[in-house]
């Protein structure tokens, strides 16, 4: 096995930033919902601003309470619904 990182969704960033904006929260209150205890409330703006890359349990929340499938954030080629939080199709 190679030391390579994974390539990373160029995407994530922003549409965890929509989702946020469209639940109309703070970052502090985001970080609440997520409900990540060994994560810091500061962790959220650099996953908006791509500078730290959520772990899989955060992306999962992320995707719960935005009512979509995990793959329609990590998918680049996937958009987000217009309407967020959606219904769940899962």
């Amino acid at each position: 096995m190679g030391r390579s990182r994974r390539p990373r969704p160029e995407r994530l960033a922003l549409k965890l930033l929509q989702i946020r904006e469209a639940l109309g929260v703070s970052q502090a209150e985001m970080h609440l919902r997520l409900d990540q205890p060994k994560s810091h409330p500061a962790h959220i703006s650099g996953y908006e601003r791509g500078e730290r890359e959520p772990p899989l349990p955060v992306i999962l929340k992320y995707a719960k309470l935005a009512g979509v499938c995990v793959d329609v954030l990590i998918d680049d080629t996937l958009d987000l619904p217009a309407k967020l939080p959606s219904k769940p199709k899962h």
